[in-house]
């Protein structure tokens, strides 16, 4: 096991449409794209196609979205570890002008207790604060190893809070931000005084506002894609975390700063794409962003694939 992801399943339906029916309306969708999703789960995803196979503990049901769900692991190399609920979940996206909609169907009624794992070999643990229960607890357990935690913060979860004190790197929403009554600013220097090491807060189009390893708050710019180039903005940012976790085992000398360049340019990959399948990046897609839409592109080493 090199990498620990542990989150909640969905099989997302992403609708391409100028027109969303109401009523007795029917309308046809443009395009559409069937995935896997959530958000450390399509992290995971990302960290495995780019060559770091992941573990990944997450909800499974024992339905036509259960086996879906396992047989896109399977081609991907994601080893599955199941916590049983009776249903699968859905998301239905519908993405536009740079948005996107979506409506949820979920069951997170959890029928056993999550998995007890080993964790050798274990380089890392990604966390989303789904299943908080499981995630406290490899959260601690990697703090008594030495392992380095990361939490992708989306939204205020049960004892989300409690968490952040066994986690070493932490990139937030702005949502997080509001929900919590916190800046930007007020929240990097809260993760701060809670020990996170390294820490972000993604604001879309704005970039990232981000302190390094010296503590040093600054901002990495968003790299600006054209607007008629976006596709869907769905999971770029579950692809920014799994890209950084990727970079952070396969280039183990790097500073931050480079490991969050490749994210950037992963998710300015994912938005161009629809569904969370064709976002699922390369290191060829991360360095033809760069070239494309870096003006000064700092030079990274790249891993042999």
């Amino acid at each position: 096991m090199d990498a620990l992801f542990i989150g909640h399943t969905y099989i997302d339906v992403t609708l391409l449409s100028k027109v969303i029916p109401t009523g007795d309306e029917k309308e046809v969708a443009d395009d559409y794209a069937v995935s896997f999703g959530g958000n450390a789960v399509t992290a995971a995803f990302c960290c495995s196609r780019l060559g770091i196979p992941a573990d990944l503990l997450c909800t499974l049901s024992d339905d036509w979205l259960g086996h879906v769900f396992l047989d896109m692991a399977h081609k991907y190399g994601v080893t599955v570890h199941g916590r049983r609920v009776q249903h699968g979940s859905l998301s239905f996206v519908i993405p536009k002008e740079g948005k996107r909609a979506i409506l949820r169907a979920r069951d997170d009624v959890y029928l056993e207790r999550f998995p007890a794992l080993k964790l050798d070999g274990c380089r890392v643990l990604h966390l989303d604060g789904h299943q908080s229960d499981a995630a406290l607890h490899y959260a601690k357990v990697c703090r008594k190893l030495g392992i380095p935690t990361s939490l992708d913060g989306g939204n205020l979860r049960p004892n989300l809070e409690e968490l952040i004190g066994y986690i070493d790197v932490a990139v937030v929403a702005e949502a997080l931000c509001a929900q919590m009554n916190l800046t930007p600013e007020e929240m990097l220097a809260y993760l701060k005084r809670r020990g996170v090491k390294i820490a972000g807060v993604t604001m879309g189009e704005r970039g990232m506002l981000w302190y390094d390893e010296a503590g040093k708050v600054q901002t990495l710019p968003a790299l600006q894609v054209p607007m008629d180039k976006v596709i869907d903005t769905s999971g770029a940012g579950d692809i920014f975390h799994g890209t950084y976790v990727y970079s952070f085992l396969a280039y183990p000398g790097a500073r931050w700063e480079e490991h969050f360049i490749r994210a950037r340019a992963a998710s300015a990959n994912a938005v161009q794409r629809l569904g969370n399948e064709s976002k699922l990046p390369t290191e060829a897609d991360i360095m033809h962003m760069r070239a494309l839409y870096e003006d000064d592109a700092i030079p990274l080493p790249v891993a042999a694939q």
